[in-house]
């Protein structure tokens, strides 16, 4: 790996990462997946990442209603890649610590250790209440503490030839998961509160951050990395994007203004609502709004040259690892990105 890495946030559910139906259209087909997986390992991208994801957010194009399973398709793609990091997510409250200690170790060793766990302890209730699994009596700190002792678990069932265990939310008797990974999977995390800041200082390898600007970005990294030293360990840090490429600024610029003209108001209005965000349903949303609510992440735009020098100054000036970068239309926007933008990258991080 480069001093710096540069993923692939893969477009696990349809839609991708743009609500808009001006966008590409992307389905959640292991078939695309796969493709997108295979030329982000022969490209040089460093990581790839699928999301968790168990309910959509209904709109005129459906976004996120049809959307694979993330483990069972990381394995897949494990088998089908060489190089790249093979990171998959997740969610706490749905499995049992036991039980993905057992899968992750089965994932080492497809990916000859190349496995990576996202962590999340969750937070959007309508996912998991559609199953019945949503613990309406734990709040946003007691379930950082069960996922603080789910993973502490895990850790022990990675190392130990049997772990008891009888603590606030979990009970294991002589409980054995063997074999061991041969190399200890990556983890990593997402959340910038206080508890979760304190999570990843304690447990992860890596953390998820955004912010609302550059500076609340340099913020909240310096904030990750200081958790971690708190523990005597260290954390890499890095942000999502989405590249908008083209051959001039203005083409990008151009393709930027016609998939936001597509934005589904509706489907976005509901991820607000699931996000716990508040939501005016009678508001009109004004032209510019509108030409970037689609994107669900910050948008480097731009020719190149521009997007290089974007990227550029957005990791040195917040002190990042990298990114994970998100593309309209993958295959493609990712050849064109490894070819003009990636080398010169790799020449700052070397």
């Amino acid at each position: 790996m480069n001093e710096r890495d540069y993923g692939i946030f893969l477009p696990i559910s349809n839609g991708g990462w743009i609500v808009s139906d001006t966008a590409p259209k992307i389905e959640a087909t292991y078939d695309y997946n796969r493709e997108v997986a295979v030329a982000a390992d022969q490209l040089g991208f460093d990581f790839i990442m699928s999301q968790a994801k168990w309910r959509g957010y209904g709109g005129r194009t459906d976004h996120w209603g049809r959307t694979l399973e993330s483990m069972t398709m990381m394995a897949g793609l494990a088998e089908a890649t060489e190089r790249v990091k093979i990171w998959s997510t997740v969610h706490t409250i749905l499995f049992n610590p036991a039980i993905i200690a057992k899968m992750f170790t089965t994932l080492d060793q497809i990916s000859a250790g190349r496995c990576g766990m996202n962590i999340v302890v969750g937070s959007f209730s309508q996912e998991f209440a559609q199953m019945g699994m949503w613990p309406e009596e734990l709040d946003h700190a007691s379930r950082y503490r069960y996922s603080e002792e789910w993973t502490r678990i895990l850790l022990d069932l990675w190392s130990k030839d049997e772990v008891t265990h009888h603590g606030e939310f979990f009970d294991l008797d002589q409980c054995s998961s063997r074999p061991h990974p041969a190399v200890t999977p990556t983890l990593i995390s997402a959340g910038r509160s206080p508890a979760g800041l304190a999570f990843q200082g304690k447990y992860c390898d890596a953390s998820f951050l955004s912010a609302h600007d550059l500076t609340g970005l340099r913020q909240v990294s310096r904030e990750a990395k200081d958790a971690a030293t708190e523990h005597g360990r260290s954390l890499k840090t890095y942000a999502m994007a989405t590249v908008v490429l083209g051959d001039t600024d203005a083409d990008a610029d151009r393709r930027y203004e016609l998939y936001g003209a597509g934005a589904d108001q509706e489907a976005l209005q509901n991820m607000a609502i699931a996000y716990g965000m508040p939501v005016d349903k009678n508001a009109a949303p004004g032209a510019k709004a509108q030409e970037q609510s689609g994107f669900q992440t910050e948008v480097i735009k731009g020719s190149a040259e521009t997007v290089t020098s974007k990227i550029e100054e957005m990791v040195e000036y917040a002190k990042l690892d990298g990114l994970m970068l998100i593309f309209p239309d993958y295959v493609p926007d990712m050849t064109a990105f490894a070819a003009a933008v990636l080398p010169s990258l790799s020449a700052v991080s070397a």
